[in-house]
């Protein structure tokens, strides 16, 4: 796992994952374009997200089973079908179709990053699986950035169009360059899906390592959500486009992650984790302050991403120490749980601003940040402590 196939997992996992994205930002466009409601584009973003749940819990598992040289590729290539049925869609009604397809398919970066952590050294492991996680980072951030360019003056059909070729390009390359990989263990298929289950509930650590993954990801989805409630309503009143910007505050997490992968190396993956929970609770705190300050309100976004995209992979890189027979099942119990927290964050939001605006969001993220710091404090010292496989 040299520096150059650490590049290349990195950027293949954050193009599938920004396949996710492409249609956030276009739904008007795309609902003018098709003739459709805004309520009907709107679903495109539920169609895609629904399949991208069902294609972690159906596929990833695989990784465990199936030699991930061919199993990667492939996935890539039938999300480049997914893209172009995307391109060519004459319906609304098509091109949910064709967005659900694009989720269930688009998952191979969650088969890289597992296979990151098996090729890995154990010395570099974390610093890896960082790596390869800030790609997933950067292409969520950047995937509507760079939608919402290029349907700006060649339409949205392009994005999807462009996006099928890097893909296929993507699938070669890492066919190539990928050595045959013996699977790790041979299990039926109904028995592999459910040794998910099996492989999340039996050890002490990685149930509470899942627990505190959820957690931030509601605490991401909550507050992304409200943010954009926050700074389209008055003083700011910002446009989609603005509020866009406030998203490459993000950026800051991609180098967070790595520096966190190095921590994790490092031995001090604990201590790392409760330092981050404490930045996001002061974020918070920050941000209550902030009232309508935007450089403030900036400087705790780059706070609370820093803490959060930290926490992120020091959990994935703790929960792939765990075994070496079944870090796929494992990385697809962390992102279904992870979904499932971030699901609840945003519905948490929308609740939170009808009932009590900002400050009910503020108040809401110290509390989830102090739970977390909690759970971090009760098991450092025994239920969070991961002996490395």
């Amino acid at each position: 796992m040299d520096r150059r196939l650490t590049v290349l997992f990195a950027v293949a996992a954050g193009v599938a994952i920004g396949n996710l994205y492409w249609a956030q930002p276009l739904l008007d466009l795309i609902a003018r374009s098709l003739g459709a409601s805004p309520t009907s584009a709107g679903w495109l973003i539920t169609s895609t997200q629904v399949g991208y749940a069902v294609g972690v819990l159906l596929i990833v598992p695989l990784g465990d089973v199936v030699d991930r040289r061919r199993l990667v590729p492939g996935m890539l290539l039938c999300s480049a079908v997914a893209l172009v049925c995307c391109a060519v869609a004459p319906t609304i009604g098509v091109l949910l179709a064709a967005t659900a397809l694009l989720g269930l398919t688009t998952v191979a970066g969650q088969i890289l990053t597992p296979l990151a952590g098996d090729l890995a050294p154990p010395a570099r492991r974390g610093q890896v699986v960082g790596v390869v996680g800030s790609g997933i980072l950067t292409g969520i951030l950047t995937a509507r950035t760079v939608s919402g360019l290029v349907a700006g003056t060649t339409g949205w059909r392009t994005i999807y169009a462009a996006a099928a070729v890097v893909v296929v390009l993507l699938a070669v390359v890492l066919f190539r360059v990928l050595p045959p990989l013996t699977p790790k263990a041979r299990l039926p298929y109904p028995a592999l899906l459910a040794s998910v289950a099996t492989v999340a509930l039996r050890d002490r650590a990685v149930r509470w390592t899942l627990l505190l993954g959820a957690l931030g990801f509601a605490v991401f989805a909550m507050f992304w959500t409200a943010l954009t409630f926050r700074l389209s309503a008055p003083p700011f009143g910002y446009s989609p486009m603005v509020i866009g910007l406030f998203g490459l505050a993000g950026l800051a997490g991609v180098l967070a992650g790595q520096r966190g992968g190095r921590l994790h190396d490092r031995g001090w993956s604990l201590p790392a984790q409760g330092a981050a929970w404490l930045l996001a609770l002061l974020s918070f705190v920050l941000i209550g302050l902030a009232g309508d300050s935007v450089p403030l309100l900036v400087v705790a976004i780059l706070a609370l991403d820093v803490a959060l995209q930290t926490s992120s992979l020091l959990n994935r890189a703790r929960l792939f120490d765990v075994t070496d027979e079944a870090r796929s099942r494992i990385n697809t119990a962390f992102v279904v749980t992870n979904f499932v927290g971030g699901a609840l964050g945003s519905a948490a939001a929308t609740t939170l601003w009808s009932a009590g605006g900002w400050p009910a969001v503020t108040a809401a993220g110290m509390a989830c940040s102090g739970v977390a710091l909690a759970v971090w404090a009760a098991g450092r010292r025994g239920a969070l402590e991961v002996a490395p496989s």
